[in-house]
């Protein structure tokens, strides 16, 4: 599966982006997507996750009420809607997948990894 994820950017503290991933390379539906960032200095940090079928999300709790994972499989795309974002969101933001079809919160349990998009958060 080849990941790309996109729609990183500058925005300003309390404002919203929206990121997406498109995947290739396999049947998209059959597999568990995520999101994770990485501030400098820092670990990189799980965010959200949802099943095959897009019926089930699961969030960290840094993020919870802020952030919403979708995705649709006729695109082969999973997006992330950012909101009221702040200056601590700001990091590298990358899309994963997992050969199966149920969520993850360890980088571990993922597969295949996107090259990840900078988004930035000023104050």
């Amino acid at each position: 599966v080849q990941l790309q994820a996109s729609g990183g950017g500058l925005v300003q503290a309390g404002g919203s982006l929206r990121l997406s991933c498109a995947a290739s390379g396999r049947t998209f539906s059959s597999i568990a997507m995520g999101w994770f960032r990485q501030a400098p200095r820092k670990e990189r940090e799980f965010l959200a996750a949802i099943t095959w079928s897009g019926g089930y999300t699961y969030y960290a709790d840094s993020v919870k009420g802020r952030f919403t994972i979708s995705r649709d499989n006729a695109k082969n795309t999973v997006y992330l809607q950012m909101n009221s974002l702040k200056p601590e969101d700001t990091a590298v933001y990358y899309c994963a997948a997992r050969a199966r079809p149920w969520v993850a919160e360890y980088k571990h349990e993922y597969d295949y990894w996107g090259q990840g998009t900078l988004v930035t958060v000023s104050s």
